[in-house]
């Protein structure tokens, strides 16, 4: 191989290369998982809150053993889907978890006390607070998985992403019972 044809081919593979998307893909598919990682750590906080809060409403409704098991199950639930890494199973899981705590929540309302006590106060912000993280880093998921998706689809990336295997990522959708609002019903049985 001549002198020519090194220096020929030492210019044109990384031309070949950047023209390819396949820096890009990578780069895009690192923030999609740093967004995904961020749901999955504020999911973990919130479920790291829960036992804390049944703990504190446990010591005024002690009789209400039965929405403390499906608090617990629903975490536990959560808790597994973080580990599975898949955004749907997480997201159904997190609704499962949202609604066990909204009744939860319709408990408290029977006992005035706990609704002033301090600690169940504090609790209750942090969980808001956190809620509030969720959505946060769901939208800021979805916005990477979004521009992924999109470049993976456009061509000559297509044929890169064919190549190397890149395939498009799941969106971190709320279940269809979640785009309804609870039903709050204060009367007691």
């Amino acid at each position: 191989m001549s002198g020519f044809s090194k220096l020929y081919l030492v210019v044109a593979i990384p031309v070949l290369l950047s023209g390819c998307g396949y820096n890009t893909i990578q780069r895009y598919d690192e923030q999609a998982a740093q967004a995904k990682q961020q749901i999955d750590v504020q999911l973990q906080r919130r479920a790291d809150l829960v036992p804390n809060l049944v703990a504190t409403v446990k010591g005024y409704a002690k009789q209400e053993e039965t929405i403390f098991i499906e608090v617990a199950r629903a975490r536990s639930g959560l808790l597994s889907a973080i580990q599975s890494g898949d955004p749907g199973e997480a997201a159904a899981a997190n609704a499962q978890l949202t609604g066990a705590l909204g009744r939860l929540l319709v408990t408290v309302e029977a006992y005035p006390q706990l609704k002033s006590d301090q600690n169940f106060l504090r609790l209750q912000d942090e969980l808001a607070g956190t809620e509030n993280r969720i959505a946060v880093a769901r939208t800021d998921y979805n916005a990477a998985v979004n521009q992924y998706n999109a470049y993976i689809r456009t061509l000559p990336q297509k044929l890169t992403a064919m190549v190397t295997g890149a395939k498009p990522r799941e969106y971190f959708n709320a279940p269809g019972a979640a785009e309804t609002p609870p039903q709050v019903d204060f009367t007691r049985p």
